[in-house]
């Protein structure tokens, strides 16, 4: 069991997404900007960090003048706050391992003198669609990514590819697609600009021109349509040895925009549970519950799209990977069920009867249909839980690395399944916004992706193809879970689960 364990392991920190067809056209066209040369000429350019955060700024800012800057100067301070907590929690929690900079200490810090160093700055890697969020303010039409990288600037190259020296930290700079106050455009138009991006035949300093000329999908944004910065740190690094397992843990942040201030301050993870407050709060515990199982509440949840207030959320959020397969404290909303812990939230009780009353009014649920359902929905709608999900590692977009020797033969992939396999969907929305139609902002699990009626992603590993994730069904159908009896495997795969004690699994050849 363990070798299977160990197996299914590696295969979830290792597999790399694959073109999910031989000369089919890439599926972030039209949704993303991953072309590395034009990403060094927009990062050069009027995309730089710098240039976001600091217009007047001539060139590039390093670190140590990064975080000078008054707007950042509370990122600063939270980020040590987190480090000094989560160092403090190790050595109460774990007295007998030790934890700091340096390949000696049983549990390896990141190493912040990096972060906030004069050789190192952040690198765009990537422009990432997001108009799939306009649920969250749809005057704004949803936002736009610009996704940097930590990296090294004047470091050798890395490896035999001659990759970067990336470091393990991403800084997402959320802008609003339309910018406040903003009548130029409209969300149709923003739209239409992206969809038409993708049959462009460009690359490198043609396309990255093109995109931000007056018609190209960059010109509508700019320093004013700044709305938040998240972070992604890989705060702890554990070598696996006799003593302990392999882990890495990563901590999220996100600091709001103040425009008034000029400043960026901490705030709530979006649909982040505090679980820890939860459990020792009655009262909150019972105010969440009810929200949660409040019919209208309960089919934004399942639809992917509720936004749970503030007053139940967490400021931080610590994501350990690998979690393993089988039911953990680490998962975020773990032990709110029951099932999961002796003091839940959720009695199985309430989940039928919040269904049933759903289903009184008429409310369909298309991905929750179950207990079981309901708890691995807890756990996907988080910070934490999404990036526990199909990653690579702890990150969904570890960014294309332009600055490699050899960009174009590098194996290190931008994104992770998960990015990959909801491509579809956020193209059919943008479609839809063009087209001027209502908007279906619904997504499914972050393991299996919503498919629209494409066939687009049939036989890959983002859906039913070899590496996918799946549920082994049993022959008589009252047997299986109606969550996810439909997560099975391409003509040639079977579902090979995990551990004996779950249903869940990967595709893979052969028998189960």
């Amino acid at each position: 069991m363990d070798s299977l364990r160990s197996l299914f392991t590696t295969i979830a920190l290792l597999l790399l997404p694959l073109s999910h067809a031989q000369g089919a056209p890439p599926l972030e066209r039209g949704t993303a900007i991953l072309d590395p040369s034009a990403l060094k000429e927009l990062d050069r350019g009027p995309f730089g960090l710098a240039r976001m955060l600091s217009p007047s700024s001539d060139g590039q800012l390093t670190d140590s003048a990064l975080f000078a800057l008054p707007s950042m100067a509370s990122i600063r301070t939270s980020l040590d706050a987190e480090f000094d907590r989560y160092v403090a929690r190790h050595k109460s929690e774990l007295p007998n391992e030790t934890i700091g900079v340096g390949q000696q200490f049983d549990f390896q810090l990141f190493d912040r003198d990096q972060l906030y160093s004069s050789a190192t700055r952040f690198v765009l890697s990537g422009v990432v669609n997001r108009m799939d969020r306009a649920f969250v303010a749809s005057e704004s039409c949803g936002e736009i990514r610009l996704i940097y990288r930590l990296t090294q600037i004047d470091a050798p190259p890395v490896g035999d590819h001659g990759a970067s020296a990336r470091l393990p930290m991403t800084l997402n700079l959320i802008l609003k697609a339309k910018a406040d106050g903003s009548t130029a455009t409209t969300c149709a138009a923003i739209a239409r600009r992206w969809l038409d991006s993708a049959n462009w035949p460009l690359t490198g300093t043609a396309l990255a021109e093109r995109l931000t000329s007056g018609n190209g999908p960059l010109a509508l944004i700019g320093p004013d349509n700044v709305a938040r910065i998240e972070t992604n740190i890989q705060i702890v690094h554990v070598t696996q040895s006799p003593a302990r397992e392999f882990r890495t843990d990563y901590l999220l942040k996100v600091f709001d925009y103040d425009r008034q201030a000029k400043v960026f301050e901490e705030a709530t993870l979006e649909d982040q549970i505090d679980r820890e407050r939860l459990l020792a709060d009655e009262k909150l515990r019972r105010d969440f519950k009810a929200w949660l199982l409040d019919p209208k509440h309960l089919a934004e949840f399942d639809r992917g799209t509720v936004l749970i207030p503030k007053e139940f959320l967490a400021t931080r959020a610590i994501a350990p990977t690998p979690i393993g397969f089988s039911p953990s404290a680490s998962l975020p909303a773990f032990g709110l069920v029951e099932g999961e812990s002796e003091n839940p939230i959720f009695s199985k009780d309430d989940v039928v009867t919040a269904l049933q009353k759903a289903a009184a009014r008429g409310i369909t649920m298309q991905n929750i249909r179950s207990v079981a359902g309901f708890g691995r929905r807890l756990n996907d709608i988080t910070c934490a839980g999404c990036h526990q999900t199909r990653g690579i590692g702890g990150f969904h977009f570890p960014g294309v690395d332009w600055m490699a020797e050899h960009p174009s033969n590098t194996t290190i992939v931008p994104a992770s399944p998960h990015f990959f396999g909801d491509q579809v969907r956020r193209r059919d929305i943008l479609a839809e916004f063009r087209d001027g139609k209502d908007v279906d902002y619904s997504r499914g699990f972050s393991e299996r992706p919503q498919l629209r009626g494409s066939g687009e992603l049939a036989g890959t590993e983002y859906d039913d193809g070899w590496g996918a994730h799946c549920y082994s069904l049993r022959s008589k159908a009252t047997e299986n879970d109606p969550t996810f009896a439909s997560w099975g495997c391409a003509k040639g795969l079977s579902c090979q689960v995990m551990s004996e004690t779950s249903r869940m699994g990967m595709c893979f050849v052969g028998k189960r």
